[in-house]
């Protein structure tokens, strides 16, 4: 009997030791959760998230696709400003890349699939491909005609792949990010290739919202037309350096005080530690 008492009470001993293990774990898990939702505000509502795409620009003819918006420039042959939300689940998509690129016959201007050939440019993504692996429309899309502009083999490649591949990292932390991606063409830039006379931009913009924040946070970013391997730190500039280059006025659905906050903005600390 003493020897029965004994076992039991060390088998209780051990299931013991365990249901205190287990709800330290809870505990702990419990505080973190809490931690993590005072460090989120509440979920920013679909019709916002949807206005902070929106720009003004005199002339440009807007085209929604499957998860991307595009504010498409007939005169130039080129999409303005491309828009879109990436989320924390759209960044690990696993659809395949498309790589047949096609025109836009609905949208007046969309040059066709073939008219860089030759030229020594690059159709380059101003939509990453790699941001909507998420869906196969939405990749086959991304190879539209609209959403590409003459890049520099190098930049496509080497120092705008990098900012592409930053964003995909900072969404990780930041759950979901509006981006706003485009070409500058100025005075200067009178280049053009193929037949259509698709305009070759002197640089390209990227700017990156964290919407989800309190208070929102932005980086952006200018990369000339060329090979660019320098920091990331050396292309950051404001959103209203953007503004004063491409005659585009972004987030025009906000405050005049918190347009001004943001778009004056120009600090990297926040998205690099």
């Amino acid at each position: 009997m003493k020897a029965m008492y004994k076992d039991m009470k060390s088998w209780l001993g051990r299931w013991g030791v365990k249901v205190a293990w287990l709800a330290a774990v809870v505990a702990v898990i419990a505080v973190a959760a809490v931690r993590c939702n005072r460090s989120k505000p509440a979920s920013v509502s679909a019709a916002l998230t949807d206005s902070l795409q929106c720009i003004s620009a005199a002339g440009m003819q807007r085209v929604d696709y499957c998860g991307f918006r595009v504010y498409f420039n007939p005169l130039w042959h080129l999409p303005a400003c491309v828009a879109y939300e990436l989320t924390l689940t759209e960044a690990v998509g696993t659809h395949p890349r498309h790589n047949s690129w096609i025109a836009d016959d609905s949208v007046p201007g969309c040059p066709g699939a073939d008219e860089y050939k030759g030229s020594g440019y690059d159709r380059g993504h101003m939509v990453p491909a790699g941001d909507l692996k998420w869906s196969e429309q939405a990749m086959m899309q991304s190879f539209t005609m609209t959403n590409a502009c003459p890049q520099n083999h190098a930049l496509n490649e080497g120092g705008w792949a990098k900012l592409e591949e930053k964003v995909r990292e900072w969404v990780m932390r930041d759950s979901a990010l509006v981006v706003l991606t485009g070409p500058i063409v100025g005075k200067a830039d009178t280049a053009t290739v193929g037949t259509s006379q698709v305009r070759v931009p002197g640089a390209f913009y990227k700017i990156v919202l964290a919407h989800r924040e309190h208070p929102m946070r932005v980086a952006a970013f200018i990369y000339p037309n060329r090979p660019c391997e320098r920091r990331l730190a050396d292309y950051n500039v404001t959103v209203r350096d953007i503004e004063q280059r491409t005659g585009i006025n972004f987030f025009q659905c906000l405050t005049q005080e918190e347009q001004d906050r943001l778009e004056t903005t120009r600090n990297l600390n926040p998205w690099l530690y």
